[in-house]
Order: C-alpha cells, then sequence, then structure tokens
C-alpha cells in the first residue's frame, strides 16, 4: 500500500530528507527527460539511513583516505547518488542536478569516476560495481594488516554498495561474491534493492532463487528487510552486518520501483524511463510533496544534510592526529604509508630490474616478465596480485610476499603458493578461475588506492575480461594486465587457446596502452613503463615460446620501448646519415621481432638495404611528435611489410596502401609451437619473399 500523505500534515524530518532525494531526482529525469526515475524513489530509505547514520565521509575532501567507500553498483540509479552528493555538501551543486544527462555536465546518465566529487567508480555495465567493491574490500584489508599497529587503526573502513536485481544476476557477481566469501571479507557490506523488477519486466520471469541462501552459501551473512521503507528495519541489518567480522553481508530490503507513483510503482515503466508530467505530479501529490516549484529542497530538509560536512570535517581531523601520532611513534613506517596513499613509486623502486645477456635462444617473455616483476615487488610495497589459477604458467607469483588470505582459512596443499605464508598482508591475491571477477577486483583495488594491482592469465581469456578492462580505460586506473601465450605460437594447445582476433579488439580500447614487447630487455622497459603509467592501465602481452634476446651493442636500446616503436637497425648503407635510405621497412612486434631480424640477415646479404623497426607498442607510438614517427617510418620509404601472429587488422596505419602485412586471418591449430608458426608462414623464408615481392623482384 502506498504511503499516502497529504500536503498539509506535518511529516518527520526523516521523512522529509527522505523525500528530498526521491524528488529533486525525480524532477531531474523529468526535466532532461531521460533517466531512470524508479530507483531512486524505491531506494532513497535505504540510502538515506546509511549515508546519515553510518556512511564515514567528508564532502570537503572526497578522497580522505580513510572514508567510507560507496558504490551505486546499479548505476542506472545515478540520480539517487547526485542528490546524496548534493544534500551532503559535496562540490555538486543543484544547478549541476538540472543539467543531468547534459552535454558538459559533471551528472552524467551513469556515474563516473574522476568527473564527479564522491563517485568512487564508474558504473552501469550491471555487476562491475560489485566486483569493484570486493577489490575495495581487499585493499582495505590489506593495508591494515600492513600497517596498523595496536593503538593505531589508521586504516579502519568500510565498503558499501547498493547493488540491484540485475547486478545479481550477472556472472561477475557470483564470481566476485565466492571469492569475497572465501576470504572472509567482513567489512564489506551491500544493500539489496530487491524491488522484483527488471528493465523489461517483473523479476520472477527469469530470477526466482533463493538469493539469502546463495551468499549463505557462498559465506555471506544475509538480513532481511521485509520493508525498505522502515527505518528502524535498515538501520537494524546495517548494525547487525557491520558487527560481523569474518564474513561479508548482505542486506535483502524489499523496496518498490518508483515508490509513490500512482500508476509506475511496481512496473517496469519506472524504471529506465521519465515518469511524465502528469504520474509525476501524481506521485508529489501522493507523497504530500509541492507539486511546485520543481527541484524544490526544503531549507530543514537541506540542513539536515549539510550536518554531514561539519561531522566529516571533524572524523578526519580526528584521524589526521592519530596519524600524526602514529609518524611520531613509526616514522619508517609511516613514511612508507605515506608513499603507498599518494601512490607514489618509492626511491630505488626499479633498482633490481635486471639486464639481460645476449642469448640467441633466449627465454620466453612471460618468463623474464616474471623476473622483473618480483625485482620491482621486492622494493615497492604497493604492487599486489596474481592470476586466475595461472600463476605457474604466467609467471606472476609474487615470491616470499606471502599469500593475500584470511587468518581464518587453512590451505590444504600450499606446495603452489610462493611462500611467507598467508593473512591478509600477503601480496599474491588467488582469484581462482574467475577472469571476470579478476578484473572488476583488480579496479576496484586500484581505485581505493593504496595498491598497484596487476591481474594475469591468457591473452585468449581476455575476452572473459573485456568489460574491466575498458572500464580500467575509462576510469583511467593504473592496472597492469599481465596477459600470456599471446598468439598461436603457445601450440599445443591448439585454436581454442591461441589468440587471434584479442590483440586488435584491445588496441581499439581508447586510453589502454597495450605493449608486446620484443625480448626479455624490451619486458623489463615495459614494467618500468607500465608502472610510471598513472593516468593509463597497461596491458603486456607476452610469449609462452623462448624468444631471442637482442644483443643490444648491434641492436638499439630497448629503451626506444617508451616511444611506442623505434629503429631497431639499419642495414649498412641505408638510414640516417648514410649512403642512401631503406630499401624497405620491416616491423614486427613481440615474438616475431627476432624473426625480422633473422630475415635482414638475409635480405643483406641479396643487397637490401633494410630498416628494422620493433613496434612494441602502437599507442605509446602514436601518441609521438610527427616528427619522431616520420623519422622512424619515413613518408619517402613507400616498401614497409609489418609480422605479427595476430589479425592485422590495424597495421595498414603504419604499412600504408604500398605495404602488406603477414598476420593471422584464420583460428590456429594445435601442434608443436614451432610447427603451427611455420605452417602460418612465420618463417624468416616468408619474410624475405615477402619483402621481396614488396620490392619488385
Amino acid at each position: 500500500m502506498l504511503n499516502v500523505n497529504k500536503p498539509t500534515e506535518k511529516v518527520s524530518l526523516d521523512e522529509l530528507a527522505i523525500n528530498t532525494i526521491r524528488f529533486l531526482s525525480l524532477d531531474a529525469v523529468e526535466n532532461a527527460n531521460s533517466g531512470h526515475p524508479g530507483l531512486p524513489m524505491g531506494a532513497a530509505a535505504l540510502a538515506y539511513v546509511l549515508w546519515t547514520r553510518y556512511l564515514k565521509f567528508n564532502p570537503r575532501d572526497p578522497k580522505w583516505f580513510d572514508r567510507d567507500r560507496f558504490v551505486l553498483s546499479a548505476g542506472h540509479g545515478s540520480m539517487l547518488l547526485y542528490s546524496l552528493l548534493y544534500l551532503t555538501g559535496y562540490e555538486v551543486s543543484l544547478d549541476d542536478i538540472k543539467h543531468f544527462r547534459q552535454w558538459g555536465s559533471m551528472t552524467p546518465g551513469h556515474p563516473e569516476k574522476g568527473l564527479t566529487p564522491g563517485v568512487e567508480v564508474t558504473t552501469g555495465p550491471l555487476g562491475q560495481g560489485f566486483a569493484n567493491g570486493v577489490g575495495m574490500a581487499i585493499a582495505e584489508a590489506h593495508l591494515a594488516a600492513v600497517y596498523n599497529r595496536p593503538g593505531f587503526e589508521l586504516i579502519d573502513h568500510y565498503t558499501y554498495a547498493l547493488v540491484s536485481d540485475g547486478d545479481l544476476m550477472e556472472g561477475i557477481a557470483s564470481e566476485a561474491a565466492s571469492l569475497a566469501g572465501h576470504l572472509r571479507l567482513g567489512k564489506l557490506i551491500y544493500l539489496y534493492d530487491n524491488n522484483h523488477v527488471s528493465l523489461a519486466a517483473a523479476t520472477d520471469l527469469a530470477f526466482s532463487e533463493d538469493v539469502a541462501g546463495r551468499f549463505q552459501a557462498y559465506g555471506w551473512h544475509t538480513e532481511t528487510v521485509e520493508n525498505g521503507n522502515d527505518l528502524d528495519e535498515v538501520d537494524r541489518a546495517i548494525r547487525a552486518a557491520r558487527e560481523q567480522r569474518d564474513r561479508p553481508s548482505l542486506i535483502i530490503c524489499r523496496t518498490h520501483l518508483g515508490y509513490g507513483a500512482p500508476h509506475a510503482q511496481d512496473t517496469f515503466k519506472a524504471h529506465g524511463s521519465p515518469l511524465g508530467a502528469e504520474e509525476t505530479q501524481a506521485a508529489k501529490e501522493n507523497l504530500g510533496w509541492p507539486t511546485e516549484p520543481p527541484f524544490y529542497v526544503p531549507d530543514e530538509a537541506l540542513q539536515h544534510f549539510r550536518q554531514a560536512l561539519s561531522k566529516g570535517q571533524q572524523a578526519q581531523e580526528q584521524w589526521n592526529r592519530r596519524l600524526s601520532d602514529y609518524a611520531a611513534r613509526y616514522g619508517d613506517l609511516a613514511r612508507e604509508l605515506g608513499q603507498v596513499m599518494r601512490a607514489e613509486l618509492v626511491p630505488g623502486w626499479d633498482a633490481d630490474i635486471p639486464t639481460f645477456p645476449p642469448d640467441a635462444k633466449g627465454v620466453a617473455t612471460r618468463a623474464a616478465a616474471g623476473k622483473v616483476l618480483n625485482a620491482i615487488a621486492s622494493r615497492l610495497p604497493s604492487l599486489i596480485g596474481g592470476s586466475a589459477d595461472l600463476n605457474p604458467s604466467t609467471y606472476t607469483d609474487l615470491k616470499g610476499l606471502g599469500d593475500f588470505e584470511s587468518p581464518q582459512n587453512q590451505p590444504h596443499d600450499t606446495q603452489g603458493t610462493a611462500g611467507g605464508g598467508w593473512s591478509y598482508a600477503g601480496r599474491n591475491i588467488y582469484f581462482g578461475v574467475r577472469e571476470h571477477a579478476m578484473g572488476g577486483i583488480a579496479n576496484g583495488l586500484a581505485a581505493h588506492g593504496g595498491a598497484i594491482p596487476f591481474a594475469a592469465t591468457f591473452l585468449i581469456f581476455s575476452d572473459y575480461m573485456r568489460p574491466p578492462i575498458r572500464l580500467s580505460a575509462l576510469m583511467e586506473l593504473r592496472v597492469v594486465w599481465v596477459f600470456t601465450h599471446d598468439s598461436i605460437g603457445l601450440g599445443e594447445d591448439g585454436p581454442t587457446h591461441q589468440s587471434v582476433e584479442q590483440l586488435a579488439g584491445l588496441r581499439a580500447i581508447p586510453h589502454l596502452v597495450v605493449i608486446r614487447p620484443g625480448d626479455a630487455n624490451e619486458t623489463a622497459v615495459a614494467w618500468r613503463v607500465a608502472l610510471e603509467n598513472q593516468q593509463r592501465p597497461t596491458l603486456l602481452a607476452l610469449s609462452r615460446q623462448n624468444v631471442p634476446t637482442l644483443d643490444r651493442r648491434q641492436y638499439a636500446s630497448a629503451d626506444g620501448l617508451r616511444r611506442g616503436a623505434y629503429v631497431l637497425y639499419d642495414s649498412p648503407g641505408s638510414g640516417s646519415g648514410r649512403s642512401g635510405p631503406p630499401g624497405i621497412i620491416l616491423m614486427a612486434s613481440g615474438s616475431e621481432v627476432g624473426l625480422i631480424v633473422a630475415a635482414e640477415q638475409k635480405l643483406a646479404g641479396q643487397g637490401v638495404r633494410v630498416r628494422l623497426v620493433s613496434m612494441p607498442s602502437w599507442e605509446l607510438f602514436d601518441a609521438q611528435p610527427q616528427e619522431y614517427r616520420e623519422a622512424v617510418l619515413p613518408p619517402a620509404v613507400k616498401p614497409r611489410l609489418a609480422v605479427e601472429a595476430a589479425a592485422p587488422q590495424g597495421w595498414c596505419k603504419y604499412t600504408g596502401d604500398a605495404g602488406d602485412v603477414i598476420g593471422v586471418e584464420r583460428f590456429g591449430a594445435s601442434a608443436p609451437g614451432d610447427k603451427v608458426m611455420q605452417e602460418y608462414g612465420f618463417t624468416v623464408d616468408n619474410v624475405v619473399a615477402h619483402a621481396l615481392k614488396l620490392l619488385g623482384r
């Protein structure tokens, strides 16, 4: 039954404040003639209790490190969050609310990190925020275990999220919930807006599971609130969840989509479309709200919400005093914590990165990357991560740095662990075979702060992770995506595991830096670039098979990788300052760099002047000045051949109309890697033949 109040009735301050959230959100959607009014109207009471009674935050400093994190995983209900941000005093104005979903507004259709103060992560693709919250809770637990000392609990906050039916239907939520339960993340609390309606219909057409039973099986604590507008019940449930120190909590709250709208409530029509002027007026009359003016905010309600300013400032000042006392007692630890919180690379972080000697047999770039990773991790305390149950294959175990694991868990088989014991202080995260959740969790770790996460699996399985990879780029998070087994050269596992089209698809993502290093020393530089790159995610594509380690006394320094592409070598008699330009440019990335090196030697023997260009990163190269790009790829040199064991899509940008590409345009095959590469044309003879054809010989 609807809660009907006449305009003349006196309502409580709580109800006045909740209706302020509802109708501020509703008016913004109506004004934009676009948006999702149902969730803000139905979940306003849940959010009100959390934000005014429990959530620890300071609107004047949205990045205060020990704030509680709030994730609106159901990002379509963004006006709920924007209303709360404005009302509690963040730098979101009423004018911003009035420009909801408009060009240049800081109140876009779905929340975007970095655009709107107080938005922790970009959400909207359902399930992603659910996994992000798990990553945030992992970050909090890890940092608390490493830096807190008795009487000095500097890292002590909760991660909350508002999740929807759609979030819980997505597979990523199941993966993330399973891991969160296993890890016993007790400071993770999700409020489930259980309104029984999805975008297209009632949820019972496709979603009839026992949600409480499912999450209990995952190891979660659950609470049920039968009436999401009962503030005392919501309060009781949150309080009970906060008392659960060794289990994450799901609070299942029965709500009503579009609450208060006489004809739209509890129907899918309230989900993703404006209610219209007539239904908006009826909803306001039904809940005793003035029909005019729009965007009405009662002074009493605003003053009530704005108490968050003094409350938050006081909480942060108290924390600052604890931090000062902590620094006086634990000076070195406090300095390290400060660097970690500021996302700094500590002095000397790269001092142990190895230089690899020339080796014709060489080493797989995945193996070289593992050595580099461990050399860095021993000096960089914020580096944390793991793989989707593939550490022995991806070489991403951090040796001696412990496993991130609840102290209450006792692994049965520790033979494969990286050593150093298990606790929340450990830096190896065992994600299990959960690639999609791994990606979302890594984003949450980075968004939380205090962690530089890496996540590893085979390149083919980036398909399972594309949504979080894309979101890491959209949020400009410093995440390192480590993908090994990067081509058909992996061999016997066959076409199901051999990537073909993945590189092209990943290179298409804006703001993502894709690096495919050509040998061990390029791999070392790639890791440097990835960690120095604070404003964008970096993806490393690494080989399973050995590749030659080039003699850098003969070939250009691997530091050229920093510019995306560089002149590796010019045949005698060609290139800048020589007797003539190169006759042809051979360019390659990754494992095929060694192939063009061998081809140059054969072509030079036939009198062909060759320029070798190593091109590990298109994105880094495209960011260089035109003068540099033309110095590497002179416009006057038309014969150009690119060699890469992947789909050739995109290479024409560099080869031009007169060039060619040796690539892969069909699925791979099961056979030893050398045999597969040979059958697909990745041989010295085939490169030479293509080059001579381009030269008309």
